[in-house]
């Protein structure tokens, strides 16, 4: 089943980059696998997804270890500063940064464990207070900031759209997102590598592809409804 269903999702992926005359190769699934078993996860793998997300440290650092076959592991979930150090030794890619300490404990571990981590910034594009992330006004002085720290890649931003809303909402919030990507891209220096702009989840990646996401999270259309 959940190789049906990651077939699925890059078919939907496919049509959706279609309809905008975008290439469907741009667009990279990672697989959210909260609260999934290892074997879960392994499946999602053999189906050929390559980059899986944890929300919560603690259970990332349960399972990651015990998962064969290749992976490219993002820490999707909000992370306090007490985290930090931990997660920069776990994870490849770390896509809620959110502020400046959070980038001071990451690099400083990247440092010392001799790794390069890539970074996405979090906007909280929707301005909702239940949302972590920067207001994105802010965006350009992180941008700025996570680019002159060593052990740190920044590759984009990420965002998380409204829940609860209609479709036409979402879509008005992820075209701002894109504005605000487009802009602060083209700000930056030439051999920047940002190249991610991370929005869309199980109830809204479609849209997301649609106004111009490059990286996807998405669990439970994968995985199936939790028990």
């Amino acid at each position: 089943m959940i190789a049906d269903n990651v077939h699925r999702v890059l078919n939907d992926i496919r049509d959706a980059a279609c309809r905008c005359g975008r290439n469907p190769s741009e667009i990279t699934v990672v697989a959210v696998s909260k609260t999934r078993t290892v074997e879960e996860i392994e499946q999602v793998v053999a189906a050929g997804i390559e980059h899986l997300g944890e929300n919560r440290l603690q259970e990332a650092v349960s399972k990651i270890p015990d998962v064969q076959g290749e992976a490219v592991w993002h820490m999707v979930g909000h992370l306090q500063s007490n985290k930090g150090k931990k997660a920069a030794e776990l994870f490849d890619w770390i896509d809620s940064v959110d502020s400046k300490k959070i980038a001071d404990i990451l690099s400083a571990q990247a440092v010392e464990s001799g790794k390069t981590l890539n970074v996405l910034i979090q906007a909280n594009i929707s301005g909702e207070l239940s949302k972590s992330g920067i207001k994105p006004g802010d965006v350009k002085e992180l941008i700025s900031y996570v680019r002159n720290k060593k052990g740190l890649v920044f590759r984009g931003l990420m965002t998380i759209g409204s829940f609860g809303v209609s479709p036409e909402v979402k879509r008005a919030e992820f075209a701002e997102m894109k504005a605000l990507f487009d802009s602060h891209r083209e700000d930056n220096d030439a051999d920047s590598r940002m190249d991610v702009l991370s929005m869309g989840m199980s109830q809204d990646y479609r849209i997301a592809v649609e106004e111009g996401s490059t990286m996807v999270r998405i669990g439970t259309v994968i995985f199936g409804l939790r028990s």
